[in-house]
């Protein structure tokens, strides 16, 4: 039997396993989908059980996107270009570092109907996730790009691989069509430390579970469209799926259900 794994730490909230093994199940695969809090110093150890067939794909989520960068023998173009892995697996003998969040984002975007095309965007933020969220927004034509982050240095390396973005000061509000929650403020029922007086824009939360964060709630009051990352989440799972099993799961009403 195989063994897929998404390691991270915290990881209690992941439905990535609920997913998977949906997935597996559907399409007959006999393998097993599991979910594996980690320490730092154990990331390495982990990643060698790929070499030697114990564990044969590994998800990656905060906050280790960037940490098992040394750990892999080869980089997909968007691991280059956004340091940022989400997908790791074995090719012959080496361990290739992937990420799907890029493909994710968009199409989760296209899934929703938003368009970014020639609108401007505002990023919260600057954790291992942004720089996909950064690099998917330019490649679907949005005009303008704004990061802002409580600790600028963080959102300032993210300019040194994206020079084209604008970094803002913590609370300094640009006029925007989407602005993206991109940090992990949410996950545990807390609300971001910022006020937005604006209707009739787009709100993304890239948070899937809760569905409705208070960025989002606190938006939707004030009459602008919410959206959470769910689809994000399913579409780089997608990917990555098709990735280790060579198949390409449906997405359809039975698996938005596992969401909620």
């Amino acid at each position: 039997m195989k063994k897929f794994f998404v390691i991270g730490n915290p990881i209690s909230h992941s439905l990535s396993p609920e997913l998977h093994n949906f997935w597996l199940k559907k399409n007959n695969i006999n393998a097993v989908y599991e979910k594996k809090k980690l320490e730092e110093t154990e990331l390495k150890n982990f990643i060698d059980n790929l070499r030697n067939d114990k564990i044969h794909g590994i998800n990656v989520t905060v906050p280790f996107k960037n940490k098992v960068i040394k750990y892999l023998d080869k980089l997909s173009l968007e691991v280059e270009k956004t340091d940022s892995v989400n997908t790791i697996y074995k090719n012959g003998n080496e361990i290739i570092g992937h990420n799907t969040d890029v493909a994710g984002f968009e199409l989760g975007l296209r899934h929703s109907k938003i368009s970014v095309l020639h609108k401007s965007a505002l990023i919260l933020g600057a954790g291992g996730v942004v720089p996909s969220i950064v690099y998917s927004l330019l490649g679907m034509g949005c005009k303008k790009i704004f990061l802002s982050n409580r600790t600028i240095e963080k959102a300032e390396n993210i300019k040194k691989k994206f020079n084209e973005i604008e970094i803002l000061k913590w609370g300094e509000i640009p006029d925007f069509d989407i602005v993206i929650n991109a940090t992990s403020v949410g996950l545990k029922g807390d609300s971001l430390d910022l006020e937005f007086n604006v209707k009739d824009k787009i709100f993304y939360d890239v948070i899937y579970n809760p569905k409705e964060t208070q960025f989002l709630i606190k938006a939707k009051q004030k009459g602008n469209k919410i959206e959470n990352g769910r689809f994000m989440f399913v579409y780089q799972a997608n990917q990555s799926f098709s990735i280790w099993n060579n198949v390409i799961p449906k997405i359809d009403d039975e698996v938005l259900k596992i969401l909620g």
